[in-house]
């Protein structure tokens, strides 16, 4: 099968989620001590420090009261689940295996099929996952899709005790929700950490794997800012300690007690733990859940641009001495991006003095200001830095930044480009500026850069172009400038993006 992400909905893999493999057999065995004497500065300074506690039994005993088990009845009539939701085989009724899919629960295993329940009857199914106090009143942090489509949520405290709850708010982009419980009582809950852990340091998992109850993991952050393709404003981290199905929502401490991080995801080629699981991180978490506290809901602010990153080739093409920034392919009409100046073709290499790594870091950076605020743009603009003010908008559920993933590179040096052009006054239905492409070559350079028949070509090394012969000049140009690449600007149906090609792909 293949390696795929899992989120943990419960007993059930939802191929998304975070939900590890089994508990770690031993940690404290090795000291650093241990280790061959270093001779290199560094690494003696390194000796001296501690191997990680001998026991993580004192910080489970602090913690594990506010960690609880998160139960959910949901209409499964609107739900929608992954290629693993199938409906449960038709065991013999009230048989052994019917009640142990009964037990745990799992997502596509709900009342449907059991005693011929009539098909136009609402399908309800359970959920299971994990999840945390953040207050002595009650309030619960877990993940979005552990309490998607819930009609009804219940938690169970570590006493075993259940009580009922209700969903706060929740934010689908960061997979977070916040649930509050209806019984009102003085609760034990747990902080977030001040600050972020480091690569190597150590790690706690808590949660609620396959409905056993409270189980505790432990290994160490693999590694920081991990953007697993599940949202917009990804950030999570990668931990080893191994998790499984039914720990989404659960938290990962540091050795001091303190969440670091909201279990979410796992990699694997099978739906256990393999040692690479991801957890939102805290920094992340609760501002998000801080919001949904306040408003029911998260507001972020919206700049209005279509971004890609500045790949190597598209750097070259510019000038830019790295390949660093979010490449703007387009301000749109009446957005704040429109109204402050922005062009395309305009590199956003940094928001408020932090430097932007990619089109990626840009969308997390603005979403996290937030609506009506402030920000000083710094761009390279035809090769000169300049800044830029903008006051940003209100991000609405349908509007996020557009952030294409890199375009397949071809590093061959080719005859040609592998496409046929055409003045866009000349194709029916092209409008009256630039060169559409009439053909593409399925082996071509063109090809292989995602450029396909029927884009049409606006700007080649920031000029406009009219022409097939305009093309031609302008990469001839950059060539003999000792450019190894030509920017430029495609128009595909309603989006703009940019399109760095090798000048020697002609030659």
């Amino acid at each position: 099968m293949a390696n795929s992400l899992s989120r943990p909905r419960g007993p059930k893999s939802f191929r998304a989620a975070l939900l590890g493999a089994v508990a770690v057999a031993a940690i404290g065995g090795l000291t650093i001590e241990a280790l061959p004497v270093a001779t290199h500065p560094a690494l003696a300074a390194a000796t001296t420090l501690s191997a990680g506690p001998a026991s993580f039994a004192d910080v489970v005993d602090h913690v594990k009261g506010a960690v609880v088990s998160v139960k959910v009845k949901i209409d499964q009539s609107n739900a929608s689940f992954d290629e693993d939701s199938q409906p449960m085989p038709n065991f013999p009724k009230r048989g052994p295996l019917e009640r142990f899919f009964r037990q745990f629960g799992e997502r596509g295993f709900g009342e449907r099929g059991f005693g011929g329940q009539d098909h136009d009857q609402p399908r309800m199914g359970m959920a299971q996952g994990s999840g945390f106090f953040i207050s002595a009143d009650g309030y619960v942090v877990t993940n979005n899709h552990v309490v998607e489509h819930a009609r009804d949520v219940t938690i169970t405290l570590a006493d075993g005790k259940t009580i009922p709850a209700r969903v706060v708010g929740t934010d689908p982009k960061t997979d977070l929700a916040l649930i509050k419980v209806t019984e009102s009582g003085d609760y034990p809950f747990v902080s977030f950490a001040s600050q972020a852990p480091r690569v190597g340091d150590w790690v706690i998992a808590v949660g609620n794997p396959f409905g056993l109850g409270g189980t505790v993991t432990a290994g160490i952050v693999s590694a920081r800012g991990r953007d697993i393709g599940s949202g917009p404003y990804d950030d999570f981290l990668q931990i080893d300690a191994p998790v499984n199905h039914g720990n989404s929502g659960g938290p990962t401490f540091n050795a001091n007690g303190e969440v670091v991080g909201v279990n979410t995801a796992i990699f694997s080629p099978s739906g256990g733990s393999v040692g690479i699981g991801f957890a939102v991180a805290s920094d992340v978490a609760r501002s998000v859940i801080q919001s949904l506290k306040d408003d029911g809901k998260v507001a972020r602010g919206w700049l209005g641009v279509q971004i890609q990153p500045v790949t190597q080739d598209i750097a070259d093409s510019m000038g830019l001495k790295e390949s660093k920034g979010a490449l703007v392919d387009k301000a749109e009409k009446d957005s704040p991006a429109a109204a402050a100046g922005l062009k395309d073709g305009d590199v956003i290499t940094a928001v408020n003095g932090e430097t932007v790594a990619d089109s990626h870091d840009l969308a997390r950076k603005i979403a996290a200001l937030g609506p009506k605020k402030e920000a000083d743009l710094a761009i390279i603009r035809n090769g000169s830095p300049e800044t830029v003010k903008v006051t940003l908008g209100a991000m609405q559920d349908d509007k996020q930044a557009k952030a294409d993933a890199p375009q397949a590179q071809t590093k061959d040096a080719m005859a040609k480009y592998g496409m046929t052009l055409e003045p866009a006054t000349a194709v029916e239905g092209a409008g009256k500026t630039g060169v559409v492409v009439a053909d593409v070559d399925p082996d071509g350079a063109a090809a292989q850069k995602g450029i396909a028949t029927g884009d049409v070509i606006l700007e080649v090394a920031g000029k406009p172009v009219s022409n097939p012969a305009d093309v031609t000049a302008a990469i001839d140009a950059a060539r003999a400038g000792g450019k190894k690449s030509v920017l430029m600007q495609v128009k595909t149906e309603d989006s703009m993006r940019f399109v760095a090609l090798s000048t020697q792909a002609a030659s």
